[in-house]
């Protein structure tokens, strides 16, 4: 056999991609920073968090969490689209969609989340749970509103991705990692998100 011939048969790994996936890992020890100082404030302050949690909305909670959830997959179809190198739809099905298509959806879908986060936090301040008022206050705030910001520039990468896509004349590889490595981070948000929900609105 060739040796020439079966180095170039191996598949190396893409840098953009193993790159993505080490500062994502550094991300969780940043969250689970996060997750200590809650758990830390919680523990000194049983008391405060039994009445506070009480104001929670939690049905709301949950249905802004399942849309959140849900656009995982939409992220994941805009991903397996780029695969097959279909940047846009070939007609007016979801089954035909293309990547800008179902990142559009995507897009739609984590702004709704960020704005139910906004409007969740205007009713919180009017019941007079603030940043500076309580400890519970505090925790709060600073680990939704981190996760609130990744989302955020999660929806500013998707509308880079989309707006890429269509400056190119051929959607060519470059795109379709640039489709992965951005739901690779989508995905993070989500299960970040996850673990948030059941700490502050399941867990009492």
């Amino acid at each position: 056999m060739n040796t020439k011939s079966a180095a170039t048969a191996v598949k190396r790994p893409n840098f953009v991609a193993v790159g993505t996936i080490v500062w994502l890992g550094s991300e969780v020890m940043f969250f689970a920073g996060l997750f200590a100082i809650y758990f830390t404030l919680r523990a000194m302050n049983p008391e405060l968090w039994a009445e506070q949690t009480e104001k929670h909305n939690f049905v709301f909670a949950l249905i802004n969490t399942i849309i959140l959830v849900l656009s995982s997959f939409t992220c994941q179809a805009g991903v397996f689209a780029a695969e097959r190198m279909q940047p846009r739809a070939t007609g007016a099905s979801p089954a035909k969609w293309g990547a800008v298509e179902w990142f559009y959806l995507t897009f739609f879908m984590g702004a709704i989340f960020v704005a139910g986060q906004a409007w969740e936090y205007a009713t919180f301040v009017s019941e007079g749970i603030t940043f500076d008022g309580d400890p519970y206050g505090s925790a709060f705030y600073i680990t939704t509103g981190f996760h609130g910001i990744h989302v955020s520039l999660g929806l500013v990468a998707f509308l880079l991705v989309i707006g890429r896509i269509y400056a190119v004349k051929n959607f060519t590889h470059k795109e379709e990692t640039s489709a992965v490595v951005v739901s690779y981070y989508w995905h993070f948000v989500d299960i970040v998100w996850i673990v948030l929900f059941i700490i502050i609105y399941v867990l009492r």
